[in-house]
């Protein structure tokens, strides 16, 4: 009965996740209207009794610095423009981590994982969640060129309260357009993506200017992502 029963559920929920899965190849010239975690952000601020305060203005490729390109890669993915959406020797390292830790692995997600769970998922790490992120990550990486995808996750990532993609963070910072972040300013920034709220310019958390520091020194060793940028 139970195995009649799980069988049924499992075949409701593959015909669910196949009438609402995304079409991950329009994003090829496309630009999303909304992601999951800015309706997960409205959604939060309605049920606290507050009107949400949504920035978010999109910004070409083009049109955003390559300083926080060079930033954003040296924080969160160094070997983004190597791989096939997943660094393998990242996830060696974070499951080495969490066996010491005695934890679920955390941690080694790359732009394009990161990518798609901001655009339809959520930051929960049950395993179900990491199978449709991995599922989506390998459509995103045969559906897009690297500058795409890099496009789509500088748009629409928060770097801050309410603050997503970098052209409404670069104006809600400094007052300016993305196109013009200095190094450090693109420093800032990137340093605030592991942790938006609590990390982002105009904090004084030390761990937050430690890591704007490393991202500086890091960026002025990556020469080698000159001709991806």
């Amino acid at each position: 009965m139970a195995m009649k029963f799980f069988g049924a559920f499992l075949v409701l929920f593959v015909f669910y996740e196949a009438l609402t899965w995304p079409d991950v190849g329009e994003l090829a010239e496309r630009n999303p209207e909304t992601t999951a975690f800015i309706e997960r952000y409205r959604a939060r601020e309605r049920w606290s009794g507050r009107e949400p305060r949504l920035e978010w203005q999109w910004a070409p490729y083009g049109s955003l610095s390559r300083n926080l390109k060079r930033a954003a890669v040296v924080a969160e993915d160094a070997n983004f423009f190597r791989h096939h959406g997943f660094d393998l020797e990242e996830m060696q390292k974070a499951m080495a981590k969490a066996r010491e830790e005695r934890e679920w692995p955390r941690g080694a997600s790359t732009i394009t994982q990161q990518l798609a769970k901001n655009l339809w998922l959520s930051p929960s790490y049950n395993p179900l969640r990491k199978l449709k992120e991995a599922l989506l990550t390998i459509e995103l990486e045969r559906n897009l060129p690297k500058r795409r995808i890099l496009e789509l996750y500088l748009n629409v990532v928060e770097f801050g309260p309410g603050i997503f993609g970098a052209e409404a963070a670069a104006r809600h910072y400094f007052h300016k357009p993305a196109a013009m972040l200095s190094d450090r300013e693109a420093a800032m920034l990137a340093a605030s993506l592991p942790r938006p709220k609590s990390w982002h310019p105009g904090v004084s958390s030390r761990g937050y200017r430690r890591r704007v520091n490393t991202i500086l020194r890091r960026m002025s060793k990556a020469g080698y992502l000159r001709g991806e940028l």
